[in-house]
């Protein structure tokens, strides 16, 4: 399985970024598909999960600014990120395999950088 995350970079607060991950190796039509984040210090963070039915799920930080979608037919999940603040800065990382009440899978990408500062 390999999760190929891309999107990530310096942007100003109030700004916007988009996040996509491919996935390959796994049947993406049927995996439900999350993000996470991890700042410095910090533990890794639940932020969005949509399920194979693209039902979403956000963490309360997020809810309103950030946008969880998915193509099937690119096999690409995206993280629409709107506002960002400061407090957004992190590692992303893509992951597969949870559910909508654990959304914690087993498979992990590589992870791509936020960085929103002035």
């Amino acid at each position: 399985v390999q999760l190929q995350a891309s999107g990530g970079g310096l942007v100003q607060p109030g700004g916007s970024l988009t996040l996509s991950c491919v996935a390959s190796g796994i049947v993406f039509g049927f995996t439900d598909m999350a993000w996470y984040r991890q700042a410095p210090g910090n533990e890794r963070e639940f932020v969005a999960l949509i399920t194979l039915s693209k039902t979403p799920r956000y963490v309360d930080s997020v809810r309103g600014r950030f946008t969880i979608s998915r193509d099937n037919e690119k096999n690409t999940v995206y993280l629409q990120m709107n506002d960002l603040k400061p407090e957004d800065t992190a590692m992303y990382y893509c992951n597969a395999g949870g559910s909508y009440s654990a959304p914690q899978g087993r498979y992990w990408g590589q992870g791509t950088q936020v960085t929103v500062s002035s």
